[in-house]
């Protein structure tokens, strides 16, 4: 049993005429039913494209399945109420998403004598946001900056 490219069935053919309408049309056939079926079904079609199109659906869906990743969130020492309420807003959606979050307190000049100011922010961050995420790297300081890791808590 032979089908055509758009679906439609051409009947019994012999393999040989079959083989003939492919190479004719540019395409290849490909047996569509197992080896045991009478009459064996095959089809006219562009196997790399049906493998390409496959590949592609499977690699889509690990990508969806791999959604989690590392945001990151900017602070300075001098960061005022309002801006520091919006910020916990964007790491509370991070979080809540799933994602990892990276809070980084920059210093510029000589703010990083005063570095225990940054210290308190992300103490501070840490506290506000208990409930919903843990600590995965404590408050470290690299360079001129100071970085802590936040991730949601696992639940069972």
């Amino acid at each position: 049993m032979l089908i055509d490219e758009s679906g439609q069935k051409l009947g019994i053919i012999p393999t040989n005429d079959a083989l003939k309408k492919a190479k004719d049309s540019s395409l290849d056939l490909v047996q569509v039913s197992g080896d045991n079926s009478d009459p064996i079904v095959c089809k006219l079609l562009n196997y790399g494209k049906l493998v390409f199109e496959k590949k592609k659906n499977t690699s889509s869906s690990k990508q969806k399945a791999r959604k989690s990743s590392l945001k990151e969130i900017k602070f300075r020492p001098s960061t005022d109420v309002g801006d520091y309420n919006i910020k916990l807003k964007k790491i509370k959606s991070f979080i809540l998403d799933k994602n990892k979050t990276k809070i980084s307190v920059r210093f510029r000049g000589r703010e990083i004598l005063n570095s225990n100011l940054g210290l308190d922010l992300l103490n501070r961050v840490k506290e506000d946001l208990s409930e919903i995420a843990q600590v995965d790297q404590e408050p470290s300081l690299e360079g001129r900056q100071l970085l802590m890791v936040l991730s949601p808590i696992k639940q069972n």
